[in-house]
């Protein structure tokens, strides 16, 4: 089984800012897996959860990014983890990426990237696999932490929007 956690925060005033792009793949992936989940997205705790037999996809619903390890917390409660072997994925927004390049790397990560620091204090290692997702296109200096927290450009959307079919064509297809 595969987890996918998808990093971001939760408002609809965050919904397509770059600080999301985690939260904008397991969203992909979910529509991609539609009818296939045994209930579709349900809230539990903290998270909302999409499940199939394969896969298992999370997002937050209350949690900032900088929170992220309580969403692996709450996400450590489900049942079907306490009885069979998994993979976990986290899906995050890069800086060290330029829009339109991803990484899927075990144990690396950004530089800095407070959510993947709160995943791995939570978890008490960095050994989990990392969907790193380019969203650095900055044309005059900028801080990170106010840069990701900005929407992506139309254009920029429709790059992304390329990038994550890409990943989710690469990492996971459903079973016909």
């Amino acid at each position: 089984m595969k987890v996918v956690i998808g990093l971001g925060n939760p408002g609809a005033e965050y919904a397509v800012s770059r600080h999301n792009a985690g939260m904008m793949l397991v969203e992909v992936l979910g529509s991609r897996f539609l009818g296939l989940g045994e209930y579709g997205w349900r809230k539990f705790y903290g998270v909302y959860v999409f499940k199939t037999t394969e896969l298992v996809l999370v997002k937050t619903a209350n949690y900032f990014m900088n929170e992220s390890g309580n969403v692996i917390r709450d996400v450590l409660r489900l049942d079907e983890l306490q009885t069979v072997n998994y993979e976990l994925f986290v899906a995050h927004d890069d800086l060290d990426l330029k829009v339109g390049e991803h990484k899927i790397q075990m144990g690396k990560g950004p530089k800095v990237h407070n959510g993947v620091k709160a995943i791995e204090r939570a978890l008490g290692t960095k050994e989990f696999w990392r969907i790193r997702i380019g969203v650095d296109n900055r044309q005059t200096p900028i801080e990170g932490e106010t840069y990701v927290l900005q929407k992506f450009l139309p254009e920029e959307r429709q790059v992304l929007s390329g990038v994550l079919d890409q990943i989710v064509h690469s990492f996971a297809s459903p079973k016909e």
